[in-house]
């Protein structure tokens, strides 16, 4: 099972009620709500809207698939995918908050009959051998300890062939302890980087063939440039600090100054199941 601190460490208490005030706020017709409206805060994950449509580019994706998002937050990615290319999305999400939002914000958006989001955890998931053509993960792994087990069970869900999408924070170079708290994890029993080697390991381990595996820390580091001139502007009212609560500017100095410094890294892997 996975650590209980994680679902602690995400829940806010009062999430939906934030994010009806914020979009009142911020959006100019909230009883016509879009997902872009709502992706300066739902895309919950370095480079947000670009890297969730980078990696999507890389699976395939027709009307016809039937996708797994797995650590699926408040349904970000899912309901851009779902809207970009007609197709289904199944997510999971280990927080029960977050799932309780994921489905709000979705049918608000008008995409429930593509898009459903379930309190389970991706180590036990319900769904039947071979349900899904195609899954991913953004931002998701960082929680997960036993990386094994979770890509044993996304290999039993997908169908032969399906591809296995990861945009994840993984360990870098720099072997100095990172700086807690950050976005996924108020302190280290909650944070469970693999590097690439153990991540493509246990990838290939599980019955995965790895297509793809980039290094996207300068990608990273450009975001973070932009979102910091971007600061200067008068803040939303609709952002990831929603998400992170009232700490949200050291979680987030902290993320940047451990990529920065190579203890960790975003990277963008695309394995294929065989």
């Amino acid at each position: 099972m996975t650590s209980e601190p994680v679902p602690i460490h995400y829940t806010v208490g009062n999430l939906a009620d934030a994010f009806d005030m914020a979009i009142e706020r911020d959006v100019a017709d909230p009883n016509n709500l879009t997902i872009d409206d709502l992706a300066p805060a739902d895309e919950f994950h370095i480079g947000g809207r670009e890297a969730t449509a980078s990696l999507m580019s890389r699976l395939g994706i027709t009307k016809e698939t039937r996708l797994l998002d797995i650590g699926a937050g408040i349904g970000g990615p899912a309901r851009f995918v779902a809207r970009a290319y007609g197709c289904a999305v199944n997510g999971v999400e280990l927080t029960p908050e977050y799932a309780e939002v994921a489905n709000m914000l979705t049918a608000r958006v008008g995409l429930e009959s593509q898009v459903a989001v379930e309190h389970a955890d991706a180590l036990e998931m319900q769904f039947a051998d071979a349900t899904f053509d195609g899954a991913y993960m953004l931002h998701a792994g960082m929680n997960i300890a036993d990386k094994p087990a979770l890509f044993r069970e996304v290999r039993r869900v997908l169908k032969t062939g399906g591809p296995f999408g990861i945009y994840d924070v993984l360990r870098g170079p720099n072997p100095r302890p990172m700086a807690f708290p950050l976005p996924w994890a108020s302190s280290p029993d909650a944070s469970f980087l693999a590097t690439i080697d153990e991540l493509r390991a246990a990838l290939e381990r599980a019955g995965f063939a790895v297509e793809r595996a980039e290094d996207k820390t300068e990608f990273a580091l450009r975001f973070f440039e932009q979102t910091r001139e971007g600061a200067s502007h008068p803040p939303r009212a609709l952002g990831p600090h929603l998400l992170m609560g009232e700490n949200a500017r050291e979680k987030y100095a902290n993320m940047v100054r451990n990529v920065a410094v190579k203890c960790c890294a975003p990277w963008e892997v695309v394995a294929r199941r065989r």
